[in-house]
């Protein structure tokens, strides 16, 4: 029991970016185990992946319109997801140094949906694109979504990469054009995509500029998947009576979670004895 405490602890605790990796991460895994398991007993490889991607054939699409959210958690191959997954890690940590999880999550399935629109959108529209069908998979375009953002938000923000210092507005600018010039040169629904994740990035974060948080209207099921519950229930009060140790119904001290979260602040979670991870656990369930 002490063990799965431990699991969902920590999983509570990871960042909202943190927790959409380890969703791509399982989604990358399981099909590849699957596919193990169907070689192995002589079954046919069904193309239940077919249902997942996302079709620019407007028939296809109308017949699975989850398609335009189930793209982004399949990867080709682990470099594809590593890379998608270390640009979502660094973008992330720098959105939620400044912003609470809620921002993050609408950036990026936002991105998400933007540039499944504007894939589908360019293979309807642009003649060059007339009778072919390839489908998209990639969590590319809610990453650009969530690193334009804030190359968009904090464009002068100082960054080390490799041997030089950037600001981010320049790195901002050389993936977005990257993904333009390539367009001719292959992958070029995969380019469309990053361009609308990127789109949806920018115009979000000059919006938020404003005062205007356009992602509100669409927090819906996401919200409460990803949000960090755990450590808005377990949290230090203010010490308003230094005397006081209020008490729950499961007989949870405020006075007792705050020593241990001091504990955790400076010695870490592995600090902590069995009996207080049990004690913290329960008072996440208050």
């Amino acid at each position: 029991m002490s063990f799965m405490n431990d699991l969902r602890y920590r999983f509570a605790t990871f960042s909202v970016a943190e927790k959409i990796i380890l969703l791509n991460v399982i989604c990358f895994v399981i099909p590849k185990l699957l596919n193990v398991l169907l070689f192995l007993f002589n079954i046919p490889n069904i193309a239940y992946m077919d249902w997942l991607q996302l079709s620019p054939n407007l028939g296809t699409f109308i017949t699975r319109p989850w398609t335009l959210i189930s793209y982004s958690f399949i990867h080709s191959d682990f470099f594809h997801l590593l890379w998608n997954m270390v640009l979502l890690f660094y973008a992330g940590r720098l959105l939620l140094n400044l912003f609470p999880d809620e921002i993050l999550i609408n950036n990026y399935f936002l991105g998400v949906i933007s540039g499944g629109i504007i894939f589908i959108t360019s293979y309807v529209l642009f003649p060059v694109f007339a009778g072919t069908y390839p489908t998209m998979i990639g969590a590319s375009a809610g990453v650009m979504a969530v690193f334009i953002f804030i190359c968009t938000y904090t464009p002068n923000q100082e960054i080390r990469f490799f041997l030089i210092n950037l600001r981010l507005k320049y790195l901002g600018i050389a993936f977005f054009f990257l993904d333009i010039i390539q367009i001719p040169y292959g992958n070029a629904g995969g380019h469309l995509a990053h361009i609308g994740g990127a789109l949806l990035g920018f115009y979000y974060a000059r919006q938020l500029g404003v005062g205007k948080d356009i992602g509100t209207r669409f927090q819906i099921g996401w919200q409460a998947l990803f949000k960090r519950k755990y450590l808005k229930t377990v949290y230090r009060a203010p010490q308003k009576n230094s005397t006081s140790s209020k008490k729950t119904s499961h007989g949870v001290s405020q006075s007792k979670i705050d020593t241990i979260l001091d504990k955790i602040s400076k010695s870490g979670y592995e600090s902590l004895s069995k009996e207080e991870k049990d004690y913290l656990f329960r008072a996440g369930k208050e």
